[in-house]
C-alpha cells in the first residue's frame, strides 16, 4: 500500500500559494484547489473552508466562492447546507463514465483530423510528442501528462472544433484524480502512451480515419478493458475505499 503523507489543514497547504494580479483571482483559486484535490493533498471527505482559504491566499470571499462552485461543477466538491464544503469521494462509476466520453469524442475528433488535414495542427502534435519523450527520459512526471493533455487538446483543434475539448476537460476531473492514483500504485505505461500517439499522429497525417480510430482504440482501450484493469488491481480498489471512509494509510 503506498505511503501518504497525514492530511494537511488548508492554511498549511495554501501557506506558500499566491495569486497575481493579473488575470482572474477566481480561475487561479480554482486552479489551485483542483491541483490538491487531484494530487490528495486535500482528501476525500476534508472540509474546505472559504474564510480559510480567503485568509491564506490574502483574496476576498467572492472569488473563493466562485471557485468553489465552479470545483461543484466538476464534481471536486459537494456543499452540504449549514455545513460546509467537502472533497467529495472518489467515485469508480465517474470515472468510467468519463472514459466513456473522452473516447466517444476524441474518437470522432481524429477520424475528422485524418480529413481535415491541418498541416500545422499535425506539426504541433509531432512537437508535443517529442516534448513528452524528452520529460520522460527527465522523469518528469508532472510535465509528461501536461503535455498528454495538450496533445490530446490538440486532436480537436486539427478537426476544427477546438471549443469541443472543453466538454472533455470537464468531466476530467475524476480522471486526473484517478491517474494519480494510479501513479502510486506504480500503474504506469508511459513508453506505451508515447508509442500510441505517435500512431495516431501518423494515421492522421496519412490521412485515413479508419486507422486513426483504431490507433485511439488501442490507445484509450474499452470500457470493458478499463474495468478489467481496475478489477485486477484489487490493493488500488482497497486504497480508494480507505481514502474515502478517512482510513488513510501509513506504512514503514
Amino acid at each position: 500500500m503506498p505511503e501518504l503523507e497525514h492530511p494537511q489543514s488548508v492554511s498549511d497547504l495554501l501557506k506558500n500559494k499566491s495569486l497575481e494580479t493579473a488575470g482572474s483571482l477566481s480561475s487561479q483559486v480554482f486552479s489551485i484547489l483542483k491541483e490538491l484535490i487531484i494530487s490528495l493533498q486535500l482528501r476525500p471527505g476534508q472540509m474546505i473552508s472559504e474564510k480559510e482559504v480567503a485568509e491564506a491566499l490574502k483574496a476576498s470571499k467572492t472569488p473563493v466562492r466562485e471557485a468553489m462552485i465552479r470545483l461543484q461543477g466538476i464534481g471536486l466538491v459537494r456543499v452540504v447546507p449549514k455545513s460546509g464544503t467537502y472533497v467529495t469521494p472518489i467515485q469508480v462509476n465517474r470515472y468510467i463514465e468519463a472514459c466513456f466520453a473522452r473516447q466517444q469524442l476524441e474518437i470522432g475528433a481524429v477520424r475528422r483530423a485524418a480529413v481535415q488535414q491541418n498541416w500545422n495542427a499535425n506539426l504541433q502534435m509531432e512537437s508535443l510528442i517529442q516534448k513528452q519523450v524528452q520529460a520522460l527520459k527527465a522523469g518528469e512526471d508532472e510535465v509528461f501528462f501536461q503535455l498528454d493533455e495538450a496533445l490530446h487538446k490538440s486532436f480537436f483543434e486539427a478537426a476544427g472544433v477546438p471549443g469541443v475539448s472543453s466538454l472533455i476537460r470537464d468531466s476530467q476531473a475524476e480522471v486526473n484524480r484517478m491517474r494519480y492514483l494510479k501513479r502510486l500504485h506504480n500503474i504506469r505505461r508511459e513508453d506505451a502512451i508515447i508509442e500510441e500517439h505517435q500512431a495516431i499522429v501518423a494515421a492522421i497525417r496519412n490521412g485515413s480515419p479508419d486507422d486513426a480510430e483504431a490507433a485511439m482504440i488501442r490507445h484509450i482501450g474499452s470500457l470493458d478493458q478499463e474495468v478489467e484493469q481496475l478489477a485486477s488491481h484489487a490493493g488500488l480498489l482497497e486504497f480508494i475505499e480507505g481514502l474515502n471512509s478517512g482510513r488513510f494509510k501509513h506504512r514503514a
